[in-house]
């Protein structure tokens, strides 16, 4: 289902949306079968993410990274989170509490960051790209390097191919998926430059670690 029209831009996206978050975390825990945490943790270790620094997690879902990534940063770092289906912001908030992690969720698409420029050390995109167009896919990007800060990192995991067979991990497929060297001109076009590239270990999943060149 793609959003229906609304009058403010935040709230507007032509990617496919995701409203059933009361089973999302269902699927999240059948995808990886049981290892959602471990996977987590591999995410932000291949980000490098370290204490202090500032965090947006574009596509958040219901807020499990984002959290992950509150603990990791700790008090001294900040971490956002924005999704274009408000019901994926309103478990991700109650998640939040429930957590004790001061984590920032805000209602808004990857069109139109709802943050100043130059904001963050790192953006993180997980299982979402798949779900937008190509045009949309290239206006998040230019989006993502607006909002970090020179020699900021974004982390973009997404499935490399198309699942075989049926089941519930091949529906979730139905969106599409992107290859890897997709990825890496998507990024390298919006002056996100590759570092390192590979697989996550879990289901076909790709990511890309790319950065954003420190101003001369």
């Amino acid at each position: 289902m793609h959003a229906t029209a609304a009058s403010d831009p935040r709230h507007r996206t032509s990617g496919h949306l995701i409203h059933w978050a009361a089973g999302y975390d269902f699927i999240v825990w059948f995808l990886l079968r049981g290892r959602e945490r471990a996977f987590r943790q591999r995410l932000l270790d291949l980000v490098r993410l370290r204490a202090g620094e500032s965090v947006l997690d574009v596509g958040c879902g219901t807020g499990t990274l984002a959290i992950a990534a509150k603990h990791r940063v700790g008090s001294t770092g900040s971490v956002a989170g924005i999704d274009a289906a408000p019901e994926m912001i309103a478990r991700a908030q109650s998640k939040a509490r429930r957590a004790k992690a001061e984590v920032a969720f805000e209602h808004a698409v990857v069109e139109a960051l709802p943050f100043t420029d130059a904001q963050f050390d790192v953006v993180l995109s997980t299982l979402m790209l798949h779900h937008l167009p190509r045009k949309a896919r290239e206006t998040c990007a230019r989006e993502i390097h607006r909002v970090l800060k020179p020699g900021g990192r974004v982390l973009a995991v997404d499935f490399g191919g198309p699942e075989k067979g049926g089941g519930i991990v091949a529906h979730l497929h139905r969106h599409g998926h992107i290859p890897l060297p997709e990825i890496v001109g998507l990024l390298r076009d919006a002056k996100l430059n590759a570092l390192e590239t590979g697989a996550v270990g879990l289901r076909g999943l790709q990511f890309v670690l790319a950065k954003r060149e420190a101003a001369s």
